[in-house]
């Protein structure tokens, strides 16, 4: 179905006053994407408690925590053709329900285990993690596709941070709420509780979500509104009728497709820069306590307190940016220009948290990390990015080879800031380390990048 045959489907709604249905579907992406992350944070939540019981290692627990990335990653290009293939309804709500039926099954931890407190307990969680990391690996290429075809451009820089914004908020939300299940039920009512509430959320999701042609609720004003801003408003969902040769994702064409967004200048170097940026993410959501109880010698509880501030200050330059992105846009700045500058400037402030090496008040320490995760949340434009540059054939693909790129630096972050301060004894050089992985973002975006713009591949096979 083409924009213009999806705008005449929608002839007999009314065209007076624009609805804002895409405001509701902004909300559940990231509501989704707030519970996203609350679920890969389970076991950072749980672990001391599982320790206990279990008499977990630290190697250990060091394996169960990157078994997600593993998995995350190597899913990131088959989760993308699932979504170019059946459109992000279908396969969303079957990401959200695997994820949150497996994170249910890590409750049953150690139960029916001849050893409870040995490798049965380990392999369980490490399979289920794994699993988890499976399933959630459509998530980010679904928001990205669903925010190309709910939102014009102008409108498309705030809604990609808004929605990555979640990850700040679930850390703000959902850690002290964990805890606190953990401290009066116990950890396996974590994992039940928040297995529960997705698959509640994945019925709900199937039952309402659409694309904008086919939204009962969507009015033809707000249809022409997000069509004529260059929104995407048929991706994904096919005319029930329609042969399979028009559908997105032919058969036979992920490799040309892949081949060809691997190739592109301008795609690579967003995702270097992705993968430079969540350098700095994986820095917070792993190291960042410890370094502020190792190396500052602040208690446990201080530390956890402490560190929920660059959280919310990453949230807070997240929605930031992306409201600065699009109003340069309104303004009348290029795309390149009103994208490029929030992410350049964001990734420039994040150096600062290398000046934490040169400083000894805790609260000034606090303040340098709070401010370079302000600007990383600034920064955090490259979703929108993908969502203006995708090839309108593959913008799950392209948002999937994205997140795969960015989602490595899981990996590799906290095993180079172990090594680091394994051998040094010291997080300062980790935090160069750190600082000089946003500079890469800079120039990533200043020398590889280029012109921004949507990507057309005019010689794809038939």
């Amino acid at each position: 179905m083409t924009n213009t045959s999806a705008l005449s489907a929608q002839a007999g709604v009314s065209s007076g006053v624009a609805t804002r249905i895409r405001y509701g579907v902004l909300a559940a992406i990231f509501l989704i994407t707030t519970l996203n992350y609350a679920d890969r944070a389970t076991l950072s939540v749980t672990g001391p408690a599982m320790r206990t019981e279990f008499g977990f290692g630290a190697v250990q627990m060091g394996y169960m925590f990157s078994a997600f990335s593993w998995a995350y990653v190597l899913a990131q290009v088959p989760g993308g053709w699932l979504l170019d293939r059946f459109g992000p309804r279908r396969v969303y709500a079957c990401s959200i329900f695997a994820w949150s039926l497996f994170t249910l099954l890590q409750a049953a931890t150690g139960w029916g285990s001849a050893v409870a407190s040995g490798v049965g307990a380990v392999t369980t969680l490490f399979v289920l993690r794994f699993a988890v990391g499976l399933a959630e690996s459509p998530a980010f290429p679904a928001n990205a596709k669903l925010v190309a075809s709910w939102f014009p451009t102008v409108e498309r820089g705030t809604a990609s941070a808004i929605f990555n914004s979640a990850q700040y908020f679930a850390a703000m939300a959902f850690t002290p709420l964990m805890a606190a299940i953990t401290h009066w039920f116990g950890w396996r009512m974590v994992y039940v509780s928040m297995g529960a509430v997705g698959i509640v959320f994945a019925l709900l999701w199937v039952r309402f979500m659409r694309s904008p042609s086919r939204h009962p609720s969507v009015n033809r004003a707000e249809l022409q509104h997000i069509a004529d801003g260059g929104g995407l408003i048929d991706m994904g969902e096919a005319a029930p009728d329609a042969p399979v040769q028009s559908r997105t994702m032919k058969q036979g064409r992920t490799f040309f497709y892949l081949k060809r967004l691997l190739a592109n200048r301008m795609l690579l170097g967003v995702y270097i820069g992705q993968f430079s940026i969540n350098v700095l993410t994986y820095f917070f959501l792993t190291w960042f306590p410890v370094y502020l109880v190792q190396q500052r010698h602040m208690s446990i509880l201080k530390a956890g307190f402490m560190a929920s501030l660059p959280a919310l200050c990453g949230f807070v330059g997240g929605v930031l940016g992306g409201l600065l992105s699009d109003s340069l846009l309104r303004a009348g700045w290029s795309l390149t220009a009103a994208r490029k500058l929030p992410i350049i400037a964001g990734m420039l402030l994040s150096v600062s948290l290398i000046l934490c090496n040169y400083v000894d008040s805790e609260w000034l320490v606090v303040g340098l990390m709070a401010l370079a995760f302000f600007g990383k949340g600034v920064g955090s434009l490259g979703w929108a990015v993908v969502a203006d540059t995708a090839p309108r054939e593959v913008v799950g693909l392209a948002g999937s080879i994205f997140n795969m790129f960015g989602n490595t630096a899981g990996i590799v972050t906290p095993i180079v800031i172990g090594y680091i301060v394994d051998t040094t004894g010291s997080f300062n050089l980790a935090l160069v380390f750190v600082g000089l992985n946003a500079l890469v973002t800079v120039v990533a975006y200043t020398v590889v990048v280029g012109k921004i713009r949507r990507i057309e591949f005019q010689d794809a096979p038939a």
